[in-house]
């Protein structure tokens, strides 16, 4: 791999008790606040993408879009937007979810991928995985199929990875922390 993991993620900010008490949150705006750091992660997603057999980019609201928009115009793939509730203006598929903090809605245009497509789906982190989760069951509903499931980050204690690993979607992480990591 052409990246070096403690480059940048001493880099991600632990937030304590964000956006709830006992909650640390995994604030990646300082890696975006350094070139080289972005370049490292960026370049380490395109790397690892290049030669793979996909269609389409997807992004998940909102900090998926930082990463998912950067890839897709390097490797010259078409950038599919997984939204919050209300945000797109055409017809939308909807998925409800649960996150670690309540429920919520996913949609996606319902136009965006065909039988036969096959997506690379980013987000910033892999939690508890209902975001990748709702929009893998999305890109089923258009006839599609999830090639692989990315982020910078694994919160691997709280069984994200693992419940894409179950629905048969291979993820990739560039590193984790674990719940104990400050």
């Amino acid at each position: 791999m052409i990246y070096d993991e403690f480059s940048f993620k001493s880099l991600i900010r632990p937030v304590m008790d964000f956006p709830k008490p006992g909650v640390v949150f995994r604030d990646i705006t300082p890696l975006f606040q350094s070139p080289k750091a972005l370049r490292l992660v960026i370049d380490s997603f395109v790397q690892r993408y290049i030669d793979a057999e996909f269609s389409h980019i997807g992004a998940m609201d909102a900090r998926g879009f930082l990463i998912g928009s950067i890839v897709a115009y390097e490797l010259n793939k078409p950038l599919i937007l997984f939204r919050k509730q209300g945000k797109l203006p055409a017809d939308v598929l909807s998925e409800a979810y649960q996150t670690e903090y309540g429920e919520a809605w996913l949609e996606v245009h319902a136009d965006s991928l065909c039988e036969g497509d096959a997506i690379v789906m980013f987000d910033d982190l892999i939690a508890t995985g209902g975001t990748l989760v709702a929009a893998a069951n999305l890109v089923r509903r258009m006839g599609a199929h999830v090639y692989e499931a990315a982020a910078i980050i694994d919160l691997p204690e709280l069984g994200g990875s693992q419940r894409l690993e179950d629905m048969s979607i291979p993820t990739f992480c560039l590193t984790n922390f674990a719940l104990s990591d400050r």
